[in-house]
């Protein structure tokens, strides 16, 4: 059928489907409300459990631990349900979740609040397996990124409001100045179960329709049964499919180690590697502890790991055909800058309060009003900072930012090429991660926002890059592309280390890192799909 005649929410058929894809974008805010409270929950736990910044990111791994443990099964439950069972199954799991928070709150222990943190995440799972691709097949192709874009502004949305939920219940203070965080932290939980439940019952009677799209790459037909010289499928490139295999084989099984250092650090085998450790020969400038007894244990494993993989990838990439989504570069390649993209935004969202808190030059007395009075206090020094609740307050506003990019940045991708837009905002938040690098005072204060700003348009971009032209396969392709978002396990531990030794701003250098291989990504993604841009063109070049 011409696309000429289908509107952004016109699907092939004629049927408009606005109104599902309004009810699918109440999905994305839900999240976004989720995740926003996530961030401002790490400075709540180490002022009460007195953690570090690479302890309380234990946070963020208990949360993204939940995203990678779940993808897998989730693409599977969504390919047998369909899009509502998918959605439905995941609305209640959040509901789970959500109710923990109540008993957790009365063990009032670390592990409890993890828990909980994980169980909502694995719910929100089979949402974001789901509502990600779904919105990109409501309509027509060519508005596919629009789309996805336009769904992740409400999860903007969903930002602004959990910073500030979070702010109300996790710094909440009695009349006599003292902290009563843990005990109201259960709260804007319980109402995210009551929330969701009401959610799932819509969804239950609400036309959900499951959209079947274009097969572009022909991943389900047979070699004879390709139609045309137009679009032949295309000898895979063992090369670049062997690369991106072996990268993304690296980082799993870098997951699987961030996993493993938990179970070790449980059962206290750091201790145990200590007295071994010390009676190997090392310089004496080296202190030998639990945890880099472990590291040593941690990477040695890995190494071996990932030769082991790379033995057995091999003789499998020569046998990849074009059946495999994994032979298609655009898609593997995804998977990768996913995980950059969510490790950057991880540490950026999750040390936000943190960067307030000590970066910022002196607050002008000038600036402490009536209004105001709880966003400042008097620090050591006797000169005025940012408080707390005050750094809750500009997380807001930095998701604010990060929301007024998601609808600008929806309405640039009807434009432009979605790789070059994609390309462009990593390039500039090199450039701005790189001046919160340097400590330019209010310069670097003003970078730190304008971040939020340049991150806003990647993840749902990616994801529409990622799934082109891969049909039904596009299910299991966004399974694997969720997965990629344990990268905002990993990496805000090592923000958080760099953070400890060299102080917040130093601790950037490691998105800007992320950003560097995210914009290659985009301005690379037409030789890896071999289509020329998301406009509705179909890969072409050899498919």
């Amino acid at each position: 059928m011409s696309t000429e005649k289908k509107g952004m929410f016109v699907t092939d058929d004629g049927k408009n489907v606005l109104f599902t894809f309004v009810i699918v974008s109440s999905l994305f805010l839900l999240w976004g409300f989720c995740n926003g409270m996530i961030d401002v929950m790490d400075k709540h736990f180490q002022e009460e459990l007195h953690l570090s910044l690479s302890q309380s990111a234990w946070v963020q791994f208990a949360h993204y631990l939940g995203y990678f443990l779940m993808s897998l099964p989730a693409g599977w439950l969504a390919t047998r349900l369909g899009y509502k069972g998918g959605i439905i199954a995941g609305l209640l799991l959040v509901a789970v979740g959500g109710f923990w928070f109540i008993p957790a709150t009365k063990i009032a222990a670390f592990w409890a609040f993890l828990l909980g943190v994980c169980v909502i995440a694995s719910g929100l799972t089979f949402l974001e397996t789901v509502a990600n691709p779904y919105t990109t097949v409501l309509g027509d192709p060519r508005y596919a990124a629009t789309r996805i874009n336009l769904a992740q502004s409400c999860n903007g949305i969903g930002w602004i409001l959990g910073p500030v939920a979070g702010g109300m219940f996790f710094y909440a203070k009695d009349a006599a100045g003292k902290s009563t965080g843990s005990q109201t932290l259960w709260i804007p939980y319980a109402g995210v179960a009551v929330v969701v439940i009401l959610l799932a019952i819509v969804f239950f009677f609400a036309p959900v329709p499951d959209i079947k799209t274009e097969d572009d790459y022909h991943l389900d037909d047979s070699e004879a049964a390709v139609e045309g010289p137009a679009r032949p499928v295309r000898e895979v490139k063992r090369g670049p499919v062997f690369v991106l295999m072996l990268l993304n084989a690296a980082v799993l099984i870098g997951i699987c180690g961030m996993i493993l250092w938990v179970i070790l650090s449980a059962l206290n085998i750091g201790q145990n590697l200590v007295g071994l450790a010390s009676s190997i020969p090392h310089p004496s400038s080296l202190a030998i502890t639990a945890e880099n007894a472990l590291l040593v244990l941690i990477v040695t494993v890995a190494g071996l790991a990932i030769l082991l993989v790379a033995a057995v990838l091999i003789p499998a990439a020569r046998k990849i055909s074009h059946h495999s989504i994994w032979s298609h570069e655009h898609f593997s390649g995804a998977t990768l800058a996913q995980f950059f993209y969510v490790a950057a935004q991880a540490g950026i969202f999750s040390f936000l309060i943190n960067y307030m808190t000590s970066e910022p030059p002196p607050i002008p007395a000038s600036w402490q009003t009536a209004l105001t009075q709880n966003w400042f206090e008097t620090g050591k020094d006797g000169l005025l900072h940012v408080s707390n609740q005050g750094a809750s307050n500009l997380a807001s506003l930095g998701f604010v930012c990060f929301l007024t990019g998601r609808i600008t940045g929806a309405a640039l991708l009807k434009k432009f090429s979605a790789h070059k837009i994609l390309g462009l905002y990593g390039v500039l938040n090199v450039i701005v991660t790189f001046l919160v690098f340097c400590k330019l005072g209010w310069l670097s204060v003003a970078c730190v926002f304008l971040s939020y700003f340049f991150m806003s348009i990647m993840f749902p971009t990616i994801f529409a890059l990622g799934i082109f032209g891969l049909g039904v396969r596009a299910k299991r392709a966004s399974a694997f592309i969720v997965m990629g978002i344990m990268g905002g396990a990993i990496l805000p531990k090592l923000m958080g280390a760099v953070a400890d030794k060299y102080g917040m701003s130093r601790g950037f250098i490691v998105p800007m890192v992320c950003f560097v291989l995210i914009a290659f990504y985009g301005y690379y993604w037409p030789k890896l799909s071999q289509a020329e841009s998301l406009h509705g063109v179909s890969a072409s070049g050899g498919h």
